[in-house]
């Protein structure tokens, strides 16, 4: 199984959205795939369809070793993905694994155990906390998605150089497979001021595929649906569904073999 992180510390970049549609569209395309909601705003579990009284384990069951993998996941409406969803008990996670020894390898080590997936995806919170770090220590690699505004770009150097760190002490394999630029709006200037600014800097680092702001995006998590399902031929599907392709292609050759 390989472990992809979608993290990006500032909020409101389509990260969740970014996670329930490209672990959709991996299924889509025959990869058994799992999606771990690490938010304790549970966005990605609910955008699935699962509702809180649903949730008899979760992600933080898993960090602190109350429940296993096998027993956390659980099948969603769409064929081939599975979650361990997320539930409010997250935000005391980080307090209560303060004084635990291996406080930053709870995540990695429940999901080195077998489980039959061919890829994970882990939505992280909007923060640089003991969440996140979990996360970027159980991932072979992250993927970041990044929204067409100037500020971005502040945080994506805060998160490049947590990388950095996280490559130093805890995880020296951990990679970024791509950036993926979220809510890019044709008609605003700075929009493509912007991915000028981050091609220039990032180079083939930056998928090409590009997510619209797209409406019916948006509106597919009131339904409990992820928008490839909710609306397949809108702008905004089809350009995960152009992402995922392009994933794809990046993986390890030996990964997409097996």
């Amino acid at each position: 199984m390989i472990t992809i992180a979608i993290a990006n510390q500032k909020g409101g970049v389509g990260k969740t959205t970014t996670a329930i549609n490209i672990a959709t569209a991996m299924a889509a395309t025959g990869w058994k795939t799992l999606l771990v909601d690490l938010d304790p705003q549970g966005n990605a579990s609910t955008g699935l369809g699962i509702a809180s009284n649903a949730r008899e384990f979760s992600s933080y069951d898993l960090l602190l070793q109350e429940a296993t993998l096998a027993q956390a996941a659980q099948g969603t409406d769409v064929p081939g993905l599975d979650i361990v969803p997320a539930t409010q008990d997250l935000s005391g996670a980080e307090v209560e694994l303060v004084g635990v020894d291996d406080r930053t390898a709870r995540l990695g080590q429940a999901l080195s155990e077998r489980s039959g997936y061919d890829i994970c995806f882990i939505d992280c919170p909007p923060s640089l906390g003991l969440l996140t770090l979990n996360a970027l220590g159980a991932a072979d690699t992250l993927l970041v998605p990044l929204q067409c505004e100037f500020f971005a770009l502040e945080g994506l150097s805060q998160l490049l150089q947590t990388v950095e760190r996280v490559q130093e002490r805890f995880n020296p394999d951990l990679g970024i497979i791509g950036v993926v630029l979220t809510m890019f709006d044709r008609r605003n200037r700075l929009t493509d001021q912007v991915a000028d600014d981050v091609r220039d800097c990032l180079g083939n680092l930056v998928f090409e595929a590009v997510i619209p702001r797209n409406v019916r995006l948006s509106e597919a998590p009131s339904h409990g649906l992820p928008a490839l399902i909710y609306d397949h031929a809108c702008p905004g599907s089809r350009a995960y569904i152009a992402l995922a392709r392009e994933l794809i292609g990046r993986l390890p050759q030996e990964r997409k073999a097996a």
